[in-house]
């Protein structure tokens, strides 16, 4: 009798029912991975509409600060999903995943950001000549909206520029101021930097009392007119840049440039100066925007100048 009741009571429904565990559902990975899409969509939208749009930069700044916070937001929301899976194996490992990956561009932007804003000098112009920075030819003017700055640049800002970047000098080159600036636009133009400006003599100048003194004409005497009159004929030059500068003693080229990824504007001016037969090369670069510019002033110079050495090799001098 006890076999038969044992028997019965395995051969019994509840006994055969297998038990099933419900995972949990992390709702935090959830969120993460729409947060994150959103953050990126969004930091997308704001590089393209600046690079190509007409998206002006303190609007760039601010969408992508914006950016930044949700995906800093959705970051730590997939941290919270690693850990539910890892400690109770819930569910929403591949959403905490996505979610990362989605991050990443923008929180990368807003890392760098930050740290050049804390590590480098509240400045936005940086000059090779310090004590007489090429002038302008035309002042940069645009609205900051929400970036405002000093329009102006003090001594203490050319004094934390020194300390920031000492090897940022001017260069001179052993060679005629017409062959060196030939190489300035060629550089230039490979560089994106477009010309919009140019200032410069004609001719260079001479001392007084080096110029030839006008024979005075004795009294009654009567001029002798010539017998033909020459007509003056156009010189041929490449542009209306080098009318102005051919053999001058002194150019200055103003232009712009824009950043490769981001589209950030720069101002930038180049001065070419003639002294004991060497030319003096100085540049000028500074952020359109904003009271920061992050060390991309100073890296658009550097990298200007390495070009012109480049191009200029074997006539560089101290």
């Amino acid at each position: 009798m006890r076999v038969h009741a044992g028997r019965a009571a395995c051969d019994s429904p509840v006994s055969l029912m297998a038990i099933r565990f419900d995972r949990p559902v992390s709702n935090a990975a959830r969120f993460s991975r729409r947060l994150g899409a959103f953050a990126l969509v969004l930091c997308l939208a704001a590089l393209v509409g600046h690079r190509f749009a007409g998206l002006v930069t303190p609007y760039l700044v601010l969408v992508l600060l914006v950016s930044a916070g949700f995906a800093l937001l959705a970051a730590l929301l997939a941290v919270a999903g690693l850990r539910s899976l890892w400690l109770t194996g819930a569910e929403g490992g591949l959403d905490a995943l996505k979610a990362l990956i989605f991050a990443a561009l923008p929180l990368a932007i807003g890392g760098i950001a930050v740290e050049r804003y804390f590590m480098l000098p509240a400045i936005y112009d940086v000059s090779t000549d310090l004590v007489s920075a090429p002038d302008w030819l035309k002042t940069p003017n645009a609205d900051q909206i929400w970036l405002k700055r000093q329009p102006a640049v003090t001594p203490e800002d050319r004094e934390k520029q020194l300390e920031a970047y000492p090897e940022l000098t001017g260069r001179r080159y052993d060679g005629a101021i017409d062959r060196v600036l030939e190489a300035v636009k060629k550089v230039a133009k490979q560089g994106g930097v477009r010309i919009t400006r140019a200032d410069g003599d004609s001719e260079p100048n001479r001392d007084l009392e080096d110029r030839p003194a006008k024979p005075q004409p004795d009294e009654g005497a009567v001029a002798e007119a010539p017998e033909a009159v020459p007509i003056p004929t156009p010189r041929p030059y490449d542009d209306d840049v080098a009318l102005l500068i051919r053999r001058a003693n002194g150019v200055t080229l103003q232009g712009e440039t824009r950043t490769l990824v981001l589209g950030l504007r720069f101002d930038i001016v180049i001065r070419l100066r003639e002294e004991a037969e060497t030319t003096l090369v100085d540049v000028r670069v500074a952020s359109r925007y904003g009271p920061h510019d992050l060390g991309l002033s100073a890296d658009i110079a550097e990298d200007y100048l390495r070009a012109l050495d480049s191009e200029l090799l074997g006539i560089a001098g101290s």
